[in-house]
C-alpha cells in the first residue's frame, strides 16, 4: 500500500471543514459545567470519605 502524504493531508483538512466547532461561548459554557460537577463530585465522595471514617473510628476506637 503506497502512502501519499500529500494527499493524507489534502483529506484531513477537508474532514477538517466538516467538523462542526462549538462556538467560545460553548465552550465556556461547557468547561465551567464540567469543573462545577468535578468540584461537586470532589466534595460528595469527601463527605462520604469523612462519614465513613468516623463509623469506623467509632466501631474500633483507633484513629485520631
Amino acid at each position: 500500500m503506497a502512502v501519499n502524504p500529500a494527499k493524507f493531508l489534502r483529506e484531513v483538512r477537508l474532514e477538517a471543514s466538516r467538523v462542526t466547532w462549538p462556538s467560545r461561548r460553548e465552550t465556556v459554557i461547557t468547561t465551567a459545567l464540567v469543573l462545577a460537577f468535578g468540584a461537586l463530585a470532589a466534595a460528595f465522595f469527601f463527605v462520604v470519605d469523612e462519614v465513613i471514617g468516623l463509623g469506623v473510628r467509632l466501631i474500633f476506637g483507633v484513629g485520631g
